[in-house]
């Protein structure tokens, strides 16, 4: 018999040597995430019977069977699942996490290192045996395999672990926990039998416990053991709505997800007609550290005829609503269908533009009826949503009125305003929602660009995140009114007229304005398109205007730092007439002199556009000079 011995990754010895040590705010549900793992087991050997019934070898009964001994200090779960190969063993139990554990160590901090949400965030849910066994072994034979093909895991909860090929008469896996002094609660009988009742009684497969039978002689030197089923076994989203409690749903999520956090919302539908299917869809309470990882892959649990046949089926829902979980059980799709035909198939395609729709309208009747449950929703999956209105056309409207903004009119930090918020305080006469795109809250709130719409009581919507651009890019119109970023193109809407300027000033102003724009045409040398006269500006001399469809500065940034073409655009530079710096301009006769107050003014409305000056030392060395010209 050879018995190899391997070490962890590094990254997985950090996260076992965490589990083991800081993880105890709610210990039993490591039985939970075994049990789920024994029913994910029996559902794959279901799906893989379907093509080859041999695996079954007459033993069709699927089951899990939970075996306590008290003094020796054990608990041992069996399965007659799919069970695992050498191989398998080694890829599934030696490594904790794929992808993404080390960052995920990192970001851990203080109290987080206590909390138990830490287990089945990114697949440790096996490892949580080590919150109460000093010592697991699994021993596991895969269906198919011969009975010398077996093969025992043995570790300690240290570096190492070893392997070793055994003889197992029966497929599936036990894995015993040897308990440690402390956790030997979890041998008794009546406190595994309460676990099992509060977080498993809805899996799809008898969980049975063993006891001694009733029957069992007293003088024998062994007692008769029986197994008696502890869990309702019938797959929750088969049964009534009116059947079920807000606890059982929760509970079901708990087990479908590997989350600890309750869900925000949820909804179970059963659809008889031209479909039948049944669906029961999750919006989590939070999101994943690897929602960003694009080699995840996310999907609702499949069912055909309640037979699983994948766990990550993505074509029912589009990659925006990729954070939704849930189960999907269907009785119209072939049961050998493959994943190629189950994207091109009409009744995918009718299912996943309902499943869309449950979905939208479970987030609408979140965000009328529970504001404080959606505010944390857009925390955590806004981002995510917001890629919504390139990826569905049909409904991005729907999509755009769940969005929040920050605007000129909410405090703090938070988006909490939605675009209907925004209609409904939008002033008489306006046509258009106006809004602008910037770094960070602190720069759009101190924008040049704002002016008018702050002396105009006007509304603007204050868009700060990395995709918020491209987003709104898709919408363009929200209930007929238009989308017009504030930095962009000509301001026409009448709200914005000045209309306190008697009509002799206006011309004499008009005369005066020609003069200066055609000085500063002049010493810019082509670096804008053209000069004119802002109607956006009140306090600051003068702002970059780019054409209505070309890139911000913030997304010509993002582009340039990943290495793509940037259209040359030349922006338009408006100048406010009334400002100082530009009367004095106006009046300055020297030509050198003029050239230096023109060169300052077109590097202030450089910065307040949020672009990077060519020549910062040039900048500071004009700005110094105007200020020694100002005190002398």
């Amino acid at each position: 018999m050879t018995v190899e011995t391997r070490g962890f990754q590094t990254e997985a010895k950090q996260l076992l040597h965490l589990m083991i040590h800081s993880l105890y705010s709610n210990r039993e549900i490591f039985l939970r995430e075994l049990i789920s793992n024994a029913s994910d087991a029996a559902d794959k050997l279901r799906f893989e019977a379907l093509a080859d019934a041999s695996l079954l070898a007459g033993d069709s009964e699927l089951g899990i069977r939970i075996d306590l001994d008290p003094e020796a200090g054990t608990l041992t779960i069996h399965d007659n699942g799919v069970g695992m190969s050498k191989d398998e063993v080694i890829e599934n139990l030696g490594t904790i996490a794929k992808s993404g554990t080390s960052q995920f160590l990192q970001g851990l901090s203080g109290d987080q290192k206590k909390d138990a949400q830490l287990i089945g965030q990114f697949g440790v849910g096996f490892y949580s045996a080590f919150i109460v066994a000093d010592r697991v072994v699994v021993e596991t034979r895969r269906a198919g395999a011969a009975a010398d093909q077996a093969v025992r895991w043995t570790c300690q909860g240290e570096a190492e672990y070893t392997v070793e090929d055994i003889e197992k008469a029966d497929r599936g896996t036990a894995i015993t926990l040897f308990l440690k002094d402390d956790a030997l609660e979890f041998a008794s009988q009546i406190r595994v039998l309460t676990i099992v009742k509060k977080y498993s009684d809805h899996i799809g497969v008898p969980v049975a416990l063993r006891k001694i039978s009733e029957e069992s002689d007293e003088n024998a030197k062994q007692p008769t053991y029986v197994y008696e089923t502890i869990n309702d076994a019938s797959a929750l989203w088969t049964r009534p709505r009116n059947e079920l409690k807000d606890e059982d749903y929760q509970e079901f999520y708990k087990h479908l997800s590997h989350d600890f956090v309750t869900p925000l919302s949820w909804s179970h539908n059963r659809v008889e007609g031209k479909l039948d299917y049944t669906s029961l869809l999750y919006v989590p309470g939070h999101a994943p550290f690897d929602l960003y990882n694009r080699d995840v892959s996310r999907g609702l649990k499949l069912y055909i005829h309640r037979t699983f046949i994948m766990d990550d089926a993505s074509q029912f829902l589009p990659s925006y609503l990729r954070f939704i979980r849930g189960v999907l059980d269907s009785n119209d799709l072939p049961l050998n269908v493959s994943r190629e035909i189950l994207q091109h198939s009409p009744a995918v395609d009718s299912i996943r533009t309902a499943l869309v729709k449950r979905v939208l309208d479970m987030l609408e009747k979140m965000a009328k009826e529970s504001p404080a449950d959606y505010a944390t929703f857009w925390k955590e999956f806004g981002a995510v949503l917001k890629e919504g209105p390139a990826e569905d056309f049909a409904n991005k409207e729907r999509i755009a009125g769940l969005f929040r903004f920050a605007t000129t009119r909410t405090e703090g930090d938070g988006a909490g305003a939605s675009l209907a918020d925004y209609l409904s305080r939008m002033k008489e006469g306006q046509e258009k929602i106006y809004y602008l795109v910037a770094e960070n809250l602190t720069a759009a709130r101190n924008s040049a660009y704002l002016e008018v719409f702050r002396k105009n009581d006007v509304e603007v919507l204050l868009l700060t995140e990395r995709l918020d651009e491209w987003t709104i890019s898709h919408i363009h119109e929200f209930e007929g009114k238009v989308l017009q970023d504030i930095a962009k193109g000509e301001l026409e809407d009448a709200i914005l007229a000045d209309s306190d300027e008697p009509e002799e000033d206006k011309v004499a102003r008009e005369e005066s304005t020609s003069a200066v724009i055609a000085k500063i045409n002049s010493s810019l040398n082509g670096k804008v398109e053209t000069v004119r006269e802002t109607r956006r500006l009140t306090d600051s001399p003068a702002c970059l205007v780019y054409p209505e469809h070309a890139l911000s500065p913030q997304m010509r940034k993002m582009l340039e730092a990943a290495g793509q073409p940037v259209p040359a655009d030349k922006p338009v530079l408006e100048i406010n007439v009334r400002h100082p710096l530009v009367a004095q301009l106006g009046r300055e006769e020297n030509e050198q002199r003029c050239s230096e107050l023109v060169g300052l003014l077109y590097d202030q409305a450089v910065l307040s556009a949020g672009e990077q000056l060519e020549n910062p030392a040039l900048f500071v060395k004009r700005l110094n000079q105007l200020l020694f010209d100002g005190a002398a």
